[in-house]
């Protein structure tokens, strides 16, 4: 993997010094894109980016996702709770800056780039299943969940000119840290010692290596906070105007 990033970095160096003539370059200082990498997760993200000065541009993303998508989170499925899949569904707002490190000596949204971005998103989510109780009574479980996520971070990309208007903007890299509200309401009667089985099965998943001590639900507090490292990548299809 490490060989093909530096192959591909290699390769888009090579295409900005020998194959972009910048008396071509395109005056626009407005370009919308469509991000062709989140369709295959169900969601739809248009961006819109301004050009503010000769290498500074901002850039704000609007996305909203469906419950479908090739990324699905496999179900709780313990002695005491079986859960069916986990999908999620909501939007999404992604504001950028970007610095483009083109020497064209004219203002242009293309070649290698650096910035930062903020995204905040509010996901709702469904799940559902039974609970055994040491006594074997059975219950039903009907949970709605509301994660909300902001994250902020640095991001490195390039975008390549394919015609005077059309670009393909790759992503490279955003690390960065996410910062989680998870709350579940439960539409269902469940006795208390459900959410301690609740704990101990999320345990179980090593969902706990990642999050913080805090990360845990109970009758009374059925909210959590905690962080996340975040990373950040995709393809975009861009129209300058």
């Amino acid at each position: 993997m490490k060989k093909l990033f530096l192959s591909v970095i290699f390769l888009l160096t090579l295409y900005s010094l020998n194959a972009q003539n910048p008396e071509e370059d395109l005056k626009a200082k407005n370009e919308i894109d469509l991000v062709i990498s989140d369709l295959l997760d169900g969601a739809f993200q248009l961006k819109y980016e301004r050009m503010l000065s000769k290498h500074f541009t901002a850039n704000l993303g609007i996305g909203f996702k469906g419950e479908n998508g090739i990324i699905n989170l496999a179900g709780l499925d313990t002695d005491k709770i079986k859960t069916n899949g986990i999908t999620y569904s909501g939007y999404k707002l992604v504001p950028e800056v970007r610095y483009y490190l083109n020497n064209s000596g004219q203002a242009s949204m293309r070649g290698f780039y650096f910035g930062a971005y903020l995204k905040y998103s509010d996901y709702k989510s469904d799940l559902n299943g039974r609970y055994f109780t040491n006594s074997f009574e059975e219950y039903e479980i009907a949970f709605q969940a509301d994660i909300k996520v902001t994250s902020i971070g640095l991001l490195v990309g390039y975008k390549l000119p394919v015609s005077k208007r059309w670009t393909v903007d790759f992503l490279i890299a955003g690390p960065g840290t996410g910062f989680y509200n998870f709350s579940i309401k439960n539409t269902k009667d469940l006795p208390d010692e459900f959410y301690e089985d609740l704990n101990q099965a999320l345990e179980n998943y090593h969902i706990f290596e990642l999050l913080d001590g805090n990360f845990r639900f109970s009758a009374s507090e059925r909210k959590s906070n905690f962080n996340l490292l975040s990373l950040r990548y995709g393809i975009s299809v861009g129209y300058s105007f």
